[in-house]
Formats: C-alpha cells, structure tokens, sequence
C-alpha cells in the first residue's frame, strides 16, 4: 500500500508538471490560434539558463528564477509575437506549425552549441529536504510543484473568465477587428498570451528539471512535456480545468505502467516503453477523442498555385538532369569530402530529394502536414537490410509495399484530423517509433545494420559511380510519377482536398480513401528512400531517422518550396551540404530559413524577383514564363523536375 501512494504523490507531481506546461499551450493557443511546437523546448532552455546560474553561476535561487522566468521568458515571449507570429497574419495554415516547428530547432541547436550534450547536469531542488505523510516520504519539491500547477490553474481560470483583460484575450483571435473597435489593441491582447505561454513553459521547465535524477538533457528534456500536448487535446485547446484534470491523469498512468507494467519485461524492453510512453498518450488522445472543429492555425489565404509542368518539359528536364549526373559522376568519382566520397553525398541527396518528393505529395499538394517521413525511411531502411542483405530489388520492393501499408494504418484513424491534429499525430507516431523502435539495440544492432548494395544478375552496382547513377534514375522517375500524379484526376482531387475538403465532400467525393491514398503513396515512396539510403551509406545505425532531423528536413523543403520537385531536391542538397560543413548548426539554419521566408507560400522558388526562364519550357499563354534560379527548369512556379513551383 506504501508503494501505491509513493507512485500515486511522484504521478500526481508529474503531471502538475505536464499541467503547468499545457495550460501555456492553452493560453497561446487561445489567444493566437497558433499551437506552439516549440513549448518544450523553451521549458528546457530555462532549465538550463536556471543550471547555469545557480550551479555555474553560484547565484541565488530568487535571482535565477527573476531573470529565468520574469524577465527571459517574458522578453521572448513578447518578442516572438512581435517578430515572428504577428507577420503570419493572412499566411497559409500550415506556415504557424512550421514557424514554431523551426523556433523549436533553433532553441535545441542553440543549446547544442552553448551546452555539450555529453556533459550531464543535475537541477538541485528549489525546496530541499523531505516529510512523512501516511507512511510515505514526500519532498517538499513535489509540494511546490503540485501547489504551483494548482495555482496556476486556478488564477488562469479567473483571468479568462473574471477580468476584462481575460474576456479580451479569448476574443482577440475570434475577431481582432472587433475587439480594436472596442478600444483594445488586439495586438497587445496577442502579446500578453505569448508572454504568458512562454512564462508557463518556463515555469514547467524549471520545476520539472529538480526531478530528473539522471539530469537534463536537450532533446529528452524537449519531449519531456509531450505529455502535456496530450492534456492539452484532451482539454480541447480552450478547457483549462479538463486540461489540468487530463495532465495529473497522465501523469498518474505514466508513473503506474512504470512501475506495474514495465517490470514484467526486458530491461531494454523497458527503456522502450518508458520513453515512448508521452508520444503514445498524445497519439491516443489524437485518434480516441470525438473530434471537433479547432480554429484555425493560420488565417484562409488564396493562393496562386504553381503551373503544373507538362509532360515534355518533365522528360526533358529529367533527361537533362540525367545526363549531368552522368557528367559530375566519372568527372568527380575520386572526390574526397572529409573522409566520403562526393559521389556517396550526391547519393545520399538523392535519396533524401525522394523523400521530399514524399512531402509534395502529402503536404504540398493534398495539405496534409506529415512529420514521420524520416520514420517510413528508416523502416525502410530496416527491411531492406533484412531481406537479402539488400543486395536484392525484392528488399527495395518489400520496404516499398511495407511502408505504404503502414502509412495506410496510421492514416485510416486519423483521416478526420486536419492541419493541427494531423500533424501532432504524426509528430507522435515518428517519435514514438524513434524511441521505441530505432533505438533498440536489437534492430540495427550495436555497431549499425549492414546493408549491401544491389546486385541485378551479373550487374553490380557495388561502386560508387554506378551507385550514384542508380539512385539519380530513381529520382528521375519518382519525380516524374508525382508530376504524373498532379496532372491526373487524382492529382486534382488532392488539390480540391487542400483547398476545401468540405466542397470536396459536398459533391459525393470520398474524402477518406483520398487521405488515406496519398499518405500510402507518401509513405511507400519514403520507405523506398530509405532502402536506398541504407545501400548508398551501407550502414545504418539509431540516429539516422531520428525526430528532429526529420522535422529540419521538413523545414528545409517548405523553405525551398514544398509544392515542387525542384524545392524537393534543393532540400536534399542543402541538408547534406549543411551536416558536412556545420552538423551542429543546421536546425539552426533550417528554423531561421522557414522564419524569414514568412508567408512566401510557395518558398524561395515562388519568389517572383529571381525567375529566369529556360529553353525548353513552351511560353504560357497570358503569363510570365520565368523560373526560379537554381530550378532544373521550367516557367514560374511549375511544379516539375522543369520547374520550381
């Protein structure tokens, strides 16, 4: 019995935790419309600020909190609305889940830079010391950070619900220009709820970091209030005491399945579950609840689509680009890049550009916000290692038709799900599968799965050169297949998707089976990137499909264009460009990247200024007929391996 209120008290702390964090979503999210992906990480930033100044610094523990809380998460609050999400204003909605999505990568990379992940750091309690209650020992710790998350609760609700101040920040993201005429500045209204997301987000970092008896870490201690995103959804994004009451019951189940549960498995079995414990709480929460309308994260737009490139234009770009991949690869085939061969990076920016043609499909054009396209990848990867040594198309065949099965699975229960939830979902499934699947030492093993290079007959492509080649044509002809697929019924059936999938459905459409298509056709096509990945480098180990490259690589097609081919490839290539030359810096680059572009819909290629037009593209009628620089070619914003649009 003991036993029980010991996990019941620490499950109870845990999830005060997870509460004080999701209340601060609820708040930004209330006041902005805007769910901030980047709540853990600014939670972790204060946590290490907090270390710094006490543990580094030898400050007191009120001076630490006044300049961590008061005056850093307030001034970065009330920067961030001003700076970064007040311009988001008429944006697509998709633009503030990648904005925010790009904060978060730029917080974890800073923290990379100033912090050594390989340095462990332990928080000492605010309140040291300990009493007995019942026949169980309880730190004062978890009193304060139960007392806190109560309090917090409570005073939100009477803000919101009590004061003038709380009844305009409800209103400011129903009707801004309502609320101006009422003599309040719907602006300033936006910027108190940031300023107190941020201080929640904080508040959170720095009372849960006193409780990790290992010490903090970046990217644990980012995902560590995942759990709270979970409480959030439950609480619908607006219902703070749901909110609270959902965060304690997760941390409640979180404490019990870790002590119950996991002891009647493996010790790596545990460290498993453990870890994917918050991304399976948020992925149920996603899939189980009734849905409802959210409101939207970003404002309706209308928005020019790019042309679609014709069929001659796409072969004969791609037989273009063939023929300089032929070039570059006998003219670069002995070229060392710090200890790799160019040839090997050019194949690893094919596979990765497929990948991003995976995206076009599922976010580019059918507006479905995917952040597990690294997850099929590395599956892919996974089976093709494990069928044939993957020396054989039938492993590139069996990853292809895997993948897009499971892709299918995950699809069909979040097919309701939208902009928001859809890509929290995704976000939890790639996670989840990160922890609990790459990071098992049984899968890819302890020094990294092998996997050899394919073999057709007599044909080996085991050289570099031949390699490369292999993996160009697939790119060529992936491209070709979703320039294929946009210019069909289907293709312009994902494109009435985006636009309004309430039309879409009004005139007897199937709205589900096309969700649930493109996703299969996204996910087979990451999972045959993989396969090919795993050939060109020849091993693959547990970090390569982690969470956070996934999503910068997400961040670096929207930036270049995520309704294009041509954006699709510049992503591969910058994103392996940038880990050889600053591995550490290229969240950093991708989060500013997605920031500055702003509402350029379209990315760097839709940029009107820096069009240029190329020989083979046929002159539109009634239109400009310049492309972006750097495109394979094409006229403005086309969408094909002949254009960047």
């Amino acid at each position: 019995m003991s036993n029980f209120l010991q996990f019941t008290v620490f499950g109870i702390m845990l999830g005060a935790g997870y509460a004080i964090a999701a209340t601060g979503l609820v708040v930004t999210y209330t006041t902005s419309g805007v769910f901030n992906f980047a709540q853990g990480a600014v939670g972790m930033i204060a946590a290490f600020g907090y270390w710094e100044l006490v543990a580094s610094h030898h400050q007191p523990t009120w001076a630490a909190l006044i300049i961590v809380l008061v005056l850093g998460a307030s001034i970065s609050g009330a920067f961030v609305e001003r700076v970064l999400m007040r311009r988001l204003h008429g944006a697509s909605a998709e633009r503030p889940v990648m904005v925010t999505l790009g904060l978060m990568v730029i917080l974890t990379g800073m923290a990379t830079i100033i912090w050594s992940p390989t340095t462990q750091r332990t928080v000492e309690p605010m309140i040291g010391g300990q009493f007995r209650l019942v026949g169980i020992n309880i730190q004062y710790q978890y009193v304060l950070i139960i007392g806190v998350a109560a309090a917090v609760a409570l005073g939100l609700r009477a803000l919101f619900y009590s004061t003038r101040t709380g009844f305009a920040l409800r209103a400011v993201v129903d009707d801004p220009e309502l609320l101006g005429m009422s003599g309040v500045s719907p602006h300033r209204m936006s910027q108190y709820g940031w300023i107190l997301g941020f201080m929640m987000a904080a508040l959170s970092g720095l009372l849960l970091a006193p409780t990790q008896t290992t010490g903090i870490s970046i990217e644990s201690f980012t995902l560590l209030v995942v759990s709270g995103y979970a409480a959030a959804i439950v609480g619908r994004l607006k219902n703070i005491p749901l909110t609270f009451a959902a965060a304690i019951a997760i941390g409640l189940a979180e404490n019990y399945i870790r002590n119950y549960v996991e002891p009647h498995f493996s010790s790596q079995l545990q460290t498993d579950i453990d870890t994917a414990l918050p991304m399976v709480f948020l992925f149920i929460a996603l899939v189980t609840l009734p849905s409802v309308r959210l409101r939207a994260v970003g404002r309706l737009t209308s928005m020019r689509s790019p042309r679609v490139a014709g069929v001659r234009e796409s072969i004969i770009a791609g037989v273009v680009f063939l023929v300089v991949a032929v070039v570059m690869a006998f003219g670069f085939s002995n070229t060392i890049v710090k200890g790799t061969t160019l040839l090997t990076l050019g194949g690893m920016v094919m596979c990765l550009a497929i990948v991003g043609l995976s995206l076009v499909l599922v976010t580019g054009y059918s507006g479905q916000v995917s952040l597990c396209q690294f997850s099929f990848m590395g599956i892919g990867a996974f089976i093709m290692g494990k069928v044939a040594g993957g020396g054989s198309l039938v492993g590139l065949l069996f990853a292809t038709a895997i993948c897009a099965g499971i892709g299918a699975l995950i699809a069909l229960p979040t097919i309701r799900l939208s902009d928001l939830y859809l890509a929290l979902a995704t976000f939890a499934f790639a996670d989840a599968v990160a922890q609990g699947f790459f990071n098992d030492g049984r899968i890819y093993g302890s020094g990294g799965l092998q996997i050899a290079r394919i073999t057709l007959g007599s044909v080996s492509f085991g050289g570099d050169t031949a390699e490369f080649l292999l993996v160009a044509v697939f790119f060529v002809l992936s491209a070709w297949l979703v320039l294929a697929i946009r210019r069909s019924l289907f293709g312009r059936r994902l494109v009435a998707v985006n636009d309004s999938p309430a039309a879409y459905a009004t005139v007897g459409l199937n709205i589900g089976f096309t969700k649930v298509a493109v996703f299969a056709i996204g996910a087979g096509m990451a999972g045959m990137a993989g396969a090919l990945y795993g050939t060109v480098q020849g091993i693959v180990g547990t970090t390569d499909f982690d969470i956070f490259p996934g999503i910068i690589f997400v961040l670096f097609v929207t930036i270049w264009g995520i309704r294009t081919v041509s954006g699709a490839f510049l992503a591969a290539l910058t994103f392996v460009a940038l880990n050889q030359i600053w591995p550490s810096g290229v969240g950093i680059f991708a989060g500013l990247g997605v920031i500055l572009i702003g509402r350029a819909a379209n990315g760097i290629l839709g940029i009107e200024a820096i069009h240029v037009r190329l020989p083979w593209v046929r002159r539109p009628t009634g239109g400009a007929t310049a492309v972006p620089v750097g495109a394979f070619g094409g006229a403005t914003g086309n969408e094909g391996l002949s254009a960047a649009g």
